[in-house]
């Protein structure tokens, strides 16, 4: 048996070393060499970059905090009827404008229109009370004027009476009488200015009564009025609450209105935010039924209680509506960072600064490049005009980074065409290919179109 097996072991081993030798010489035919390689790198190297270009734009290093919360109308009221009375009619239905002062409904009014009726009845009674008295004053007065006559002779005869007694015509006796007369009319006099002060009283008295009576008809006649329902606001109708031949009793709601010239938002913050925030403040609102339209408004009142659960202070808002385009229930998205959009915010992949060039060189290591401050200098390429795009170094000087974007305090300006990102490094001058996402590409290949 081992006289077989070697022959054919001998014939396999030689069959796959001239397999193998096909193979090589088959790769061998269809490669290149090693140089040609290179060169067909290096060319590919030197054609132009391809750059996403970008357009700088101011914006907010990081995204505020939006709180949320229901637009409310800066005023509700409820129209309440104020006397007793069956709804006659409601000229007004939910979503429909008032202005304050205008009749949107009415009440039965016939028992109060009997009340101002026997109201004024009284008054002309009173009045009639009145005449009376001062003719009672009147004839009182006449009194005073004939016991005042009558003072006067009983004197003049007291005077006669006196002489002729000193001269020994008459007796004593005629004397002492004509004194007991003048006594008496001087106090018959009395009683009849007394008599006349009491009548004079009695008139005012009457005359303040029939003043109370008026009182009652201007209050029987606004008690009337009342049965007419205006708006007190100028706004918009919220609810219907009754309808027309229902009893309204003193106090029943009959329409809910809502003042939409400004809106309302109340929103929750929590204590760590409430020492940032002051009455007045300006602040940013959006609406998603406006997404596109952002509102600025105030804050006009905290709260000096938090709720005692969640720890959450409500802050309400004011916004502008004069158009009355905003209605109540909608979500608002408040935002209380007053934020100041002067400077450029690009991302890191943009820059090019001293730490990158370093990192990029074999002498520096990942230790040493972590410990190093964040750079506040650095370089950022821009498009420069011309037939064929190159790029232009420009040195500006960076801010804080948040999220792989920086801020450009300096050197670059709103408007500006920069390279965002690069297929390989760039140097000043070099000419680049830009990108089918770049800023403003798309609209030059619709217009070339």
């Amino acid at each position: 048996m081992p006289k077989f097996v070697e022959p054919i072991a001998i014939k396999g081993i030689v069959r796959w070393g001239m397999l193998a030798g096909t193979l090589t010489a088959i790769v061998g035919c269809g490669g290149l060499p090693k140089s040609e390689a290179q060169t067909g790198q290096q060319q590919a190297n030197a054609g132009p970059a391809s750059v996403d270009v970008a357009i700088a734009r101011a914006l907010p290093l990081q995204q505020p905090v939006e709180y949320t919360g229901t637009t409310q109308p800066y005023r509700q009221v409820s129209l309440r009827s104020q006397v007793e009375g069956t709804v006659l009619d409601l000229a007004v239905d939910v979503g429909d404008r008032v202005t304050q002062g205008q009749t949107v409904g009415q009440l039965n009014d016939a028992v109060l229109a009997a009340a101002v009726v026997e109201a004024e009845a009284e008054v002309a009674a009173r009045q009639a009370d009145v005449a009376e008295a001062n003719a009672e004053v009147s004839t009182a007065q006449t009194q005073v004027e004939d016991q005042r006559l009558r003072l006067q002779q009983t004197r003049s005869d007291l005077a006669r009476l006196e002489l002729l007694f000193r001269e020994g015509a008459i007796a004593a006796q005629a004397v002492e009488t004509a004194r007991t007369a003048a006594g008496t009319a001087q106090q018959a006099l009395r009683s009849a200015e007394a008599q006349v002060r009491t009548r004079r009283q009695a008139v005012t008295a009457i005359q303040r009564r029939v003043i109370a009576q008026r009182a009652i008809v201007a209050q029987e006649k606004e008690r009337q009025s009342q049965t007419q329902l205006t708006s007190p606001v100028t706004g918009s109708v919220l609810e219907r609450v009754t309808e027309p031949g229902n009893l309204a009793q003193p106090g029943s709601e009959i329409l809910k209105l809502g003042d939409f010239s400004r809106v309302k938002v109340v929103v929750q913050v929590s204590e760590r935010e409430l020492g940032s925030l002051r009455v007045g403040q300006p602040v940013q609102v959006r609406l998603d039924a406006f997404p596109q339209k952002a509102i600025a408004g105030r804050i006009a009142r905290i709260s000096p209680a938090a709720d005692p659960t969640s720890r959450l202070i409500p802050i309400e808002v004011i916004i502008p509506n004069s158009d009355e385009s905003i209605g109540s229930g909608l979500l608002a998205r408040v935002n209380f960072a007053q934020q100041q959009l002067t400077r450029v915010v690009v991302p890191e992949t943009a820059l090019q600064t001293d730490k990158d060039r370093r990192s990029r060189s074999p002498s520096s290591g990942d230790a040493q490049a972590a410990d190093r401050p964040s750079p506040t200098q650095g370089n950022i390429f821009t498009i420069a005009q011309g037939e064929k795009p190159t790029v232009s170094a420009r040195p500006v000087t960076l801010g804080k980074r948040l999220d792989g974007k920086v801020e450009v305090v300096s050197g670059l300006g709103v408007g500006d065409r920069f390279v965002s990102r690069s297929s390989k490094a760039l140097k000043n001058g070099d000419p680049v290919k830009l990108s089918s996402i770049s800023e403003g590409q798309q609209k030059q290949v619709k217009s070339k179109k």
